[in-house]
């Protein structure tokens, strides 16, 4: 059995108040019998380690740097993320890919520096809502964990991957439950042909999870669990999922 991961992505989202608080909130929520995990912009790695010591809940960042160190002005390597504790860093997100042009390769590439240091990658895929009318969806996102594959060879039975329709992400929107399995059964099949490990391998569900949604995408056989945006920033909200992925 793959135990579900849920995963909270604040993106450029909190204060050291509203992140107390929220941080407060989860750990009384808790226990889960999921493992559960929030990625936080950068300036609050630190207060975010402290807050969560001796709680379930790990943490990661948004987004790493290829590069180990350098005269890289803004970046952040995955070195530094590994020296604070991070477990997890996401990279490839859709918001990544379209306001920062970051190309397949460039999202392997962080995968790879990421899993050098110790540091679990959350790979996001997703195709945009044109893409999806055109039915190129399957292409979409083969090609993109493709990239990855080829890029990280035997190591790919390390990473998580996240499937993260590009229409369904802040809109509101949620690809049914049948949509998204279907998605997830392409990258487990495209991930066996690469490794034996693929079948331990957890595939997470984002776009718009919610709690009254939550049990039935997280119910598909290939859904591991989910990234969650907006309802990771209210404690009730992401513990109800957190419970749902029980």
């Amino acid at each position: 059995m793959r135990r579900k991961l849920v995963v909270g992505n604040w993106k450029m989202h909190g204060s050291r108040a509203a992140n107390a608080l929220l941080l407060s909130g989860l750990k009384e929520a808790g226990p889960w019998s999921a493992e559960v995990a929030v990625c936080v912009p950068f300036p609050y790695i630190t207060e975010t380690a402290l807050a969560l010591t001796g709680s379930q809940v790990s943490f990661g960042a948004q987004d790493c740097s290829a590069r180990e160190q350098g005269a890289y002005t803004g970046e952040v390597s995955s070195v530094m993320l590994a020296d604070v504790g991070c477990r997890y860093v996401i990279v490839g997100h859709s918001e990544r890919r379209a306001y920062h042009a970051e190309s397949d390769q460039l999202v392997a590439d962080k995968a790879k520096a990421a899993l050098a240091h110790g540091v679990t990658p959350i790979v996001c895929v997703g195709e945009t809502l044109a893409e999806r009318e055109a039915g190129q969806t399957e292409l979409v996102v083969k090609r993109q964990l493709s990239a990855v594959i080829h890029t990280l060879t035997h190591c790919i039975g390390e990473i998580v991957v996240a499937y993260e329709p590009v229409w369904a992400i802040g809109t509101g929107l949620t690809a049914s439950p049948a949509q998204a399995q279907a998605v997830h059964a392409v990258l487990r099949n495209l991930l066996s042909a690469a490794t034996q490990k693929a079948g331990s391998m957890r595939l997470l569900y984002g776009g718009s999870v919610k709690p009254d949604n939550a049990a039935e995408l997280f119910a598909q056989p290939d859904i591991d669990g989910g990234l969650i945006g907006g309802a990771a920033l209210k404690a009730a909200d992401f513990s109800a999922i957190c419970r749902a992925a029980g």
